[in-house]
């Protein structure tokens, strides 16, 4: 049977999916090139569930600064 699962990250609906499957507490995903984990499951009623997923936070590095085209005085 297909059940909505509707996936959200605090507040906001990152993803809405019609799957066989609902996704279990600690199971891996990965969404929209996000690396997350389900940190909890609630079946609102017999079609629908809400998943709750923790992203990991990206840390961006900084490139270093290109001094070679700034002008020398």
């Amino acid at each position: 049977m297909l059940t909505t699962v509707h996936f959200f990250d605090g507040k906001n609906v990152v993803l809405s999916q019609m799957l066989k499957r609902v996704p279990s507490v600690g199971e891996d995903l990965k969404i929209k090139g996000k690396l997350g984990k389900v940190s909890e499951v609630i079946q609102t009623d017999d079609k629908n569930v809400r998943v709750l997923v923790a992203f990991q936070s990206v840390i961006k590095s900084k490139a270093a600064a290109d001094n070679s085209k700034k002008k020398k005085r």
